[in-house]
C-alpha cells in the first residue's frame, strides 16, 4: 500500500480527488435544504466567491506561518463573521484539510516519516467516530454547535499556549498493544545525520483520545491536526516528525469519512468548495516563500489572537442565536 500511494502521487491522488469530488459538488449544489447564505442578504452570488478566494488566500498564508492546518483557521472565522449557514462551513472546512492532506501525504510517505503502522489503528477509530460526529453535528441546532464550536476553539488556543514538543521522546519500553501491532520504525534525522529507532508506549490511553479526537473533527469540521500531535508525540511517545507527518497522513483518511456525510446531506456546494481550496493552496504556496524570512513567535501569537478572537465571536453568536444574550 505504501508502495503503491508513493508511485500514485501527488498529481494522481489531486486528480482523483477532483474526479470523485465534482460530480458529488454538483450533486450536492442542487439537493441542498437550505441556502448557504440568507437569501435577504441583497448581496451579488459571484460577491462571496470572489471574497472567500481573498480571504483564504490570506488564511493560507497564516496557516503556514503558524504552523496550524487551514480548517482549524477556516470554519471559525468564516463561520463568525461571514453570513454563511453553519453547515456549508463545516463541510467546506473538511474539503480544506482533506486536500492539504492529499497534497502532502505521498511526499511524507516517500520520506519514510508518515508511519503506517502508527497511522492505521488510529485513522479506523477517528475516521469511525468522524462519521459519527457529522452526522450528531447535522442533526443538533445551530446555536448548540456554535456554542460548542467557540469552547473547542478557545480549548484549542490553551492547548497551542500550554502545550511542549519533544523531538524525540524518551520511551524506554514499548507497551503490549503497541508491540502486538508492530508500531515501531527508523527514520533517519538529517540535522543530526542519525538514524533513530522509535517505538510508542501509552497506547490503549492514545486510541482512547482518538475516539473523542476523531469525533469531534466530524462534528466541527476542523480537521484534527491540532490535537493529533501532542498525543502522538507527548502522549504516546512517537518522534516529533514523525507525529507531524503521520497527523498529516491521517488527515487525508479522517476527514474523507465525515466530509461524505455533508456532502450525502448536501452542505457541500462549489461555490464555496472552489474559491476555498484555490485561496487556501495559492496562500499556502506564498506562505512557503515567507516562512524563510519570518520570525515564529510573532506568527505563532498572531494565530492565538485571530483564534482566540473567532472563538470568542462563534461563542456569541451561539449565544445571541439561542437567544441566551
Amino acid at each position: 500500500m505504501k508502495k503503491f500511494l508513493e508511485k500514485l502521487g501527488v498529481a494522481g491522488l489531486m486528480t482523483g480527488a477532483l474526479l470523485v469530488l465534482t460530480p458529488a459538488l454538483l450533486w450536492a449544489s442542487e439537493v441542498t435544504a437550505e441556502s448557504p447564505v440568507p437569501m435577504d442578504d441583497g448581496t451579488a452570488w459571484w460577491v462571496w466567491p470572489i471574497v472567500l478566494l481573498v480571504v483564504t488566500f490570506i488564511m493560507g498564508i497564516i496557516a503556514v506561518l503558524g504552523g496550524v492546518g487551514g480548517g482549524v483557521l477556516f470554519v471559525p472565522i468564516i463561520s463568525g463573521f461571514f453570513p454563511f449557514h453553519l453547515d456549508f462551513v463545516r463541510g467546506t472546512g473538511l474539503l480544506v484539510a482533506l486536500c492539504g492532506a492529499l497534497a502532502a501525504g505521498p511526499g511524507l510517505l516517500k520520506a519514510n516519516l508518515a508511519s503506517l503502522r502508527l497511522a492505521l489503528p488510529v485513522a479506523l477509530i477517528a475516521s469511525t467516530m468522524a462519521i459519527v460526529g457529522a452526522m450528531v453535528g447535522l442533526a443538533l441546532p445551530t446555536h448548540i454547535i456554535q456554542l460548542s464550536l467557540g469552547i473547542t476553539i478557545l480549548g484549542i488556543v490553551a492547548i497551542m499556549l500550554t502545550a511542549k514538543k519533544s523531538e524525540v521522546p524518551d520511551v524506554p519500553k514499548a507497551d503490549n498493544l503497541s508491540s502486538a501491532l508492530r508500531i515501531c520504525g527508523v527514520y533517519h534525522e538529517v540535522s543530526s545525520k542519525q538514524d533513530i529507532n522509535w517505538q510508542v508506549h501509552r497506547t490503549p490511553i492514545g486510541l482512547f483520545l482518538f475516539i473523542i479526537i476523531g469525533f469531534m473533527a466530524g462534528m466541527f469540521g476542523l480537521g484534527a491536526g491540532w490535537a493529533n500531535v501532542p498525543v502522538l508525540n507527548l502522549l504516546m511517545g512517537a518522534p516529533l516528525k514523525i507525529s507531524v507527518a503521520t497527523s498529516k497522513f491521517l488527515l487525508s483518511i479522517t476527514d474523507t469519512s465525515a466530509a461524505w456525510i455533508y456532502v450525502n446531506q448536501g452542505c457541500v456546494i462549489a461555490m464555496m468548495v472552489v474559491p476555498s481550496l484555490i485561496g487556501i493552496m495559492l496562500g499556502s504556496l506564498v506562505g512557503v516563500r515567507i516562512l524563510k524570512v519570518a520570525k515564529p513567535t510573532f506568527i505563532r501569537w498572531m494565530v492565538i489572537v485571530i483564534l482566540a478572537f473567532a472563538g470568542l465571536k462563534a461563542l456569541h453568536k451561539g449565544l445571541t442565536s439561542g437567544g441566551i444574550l
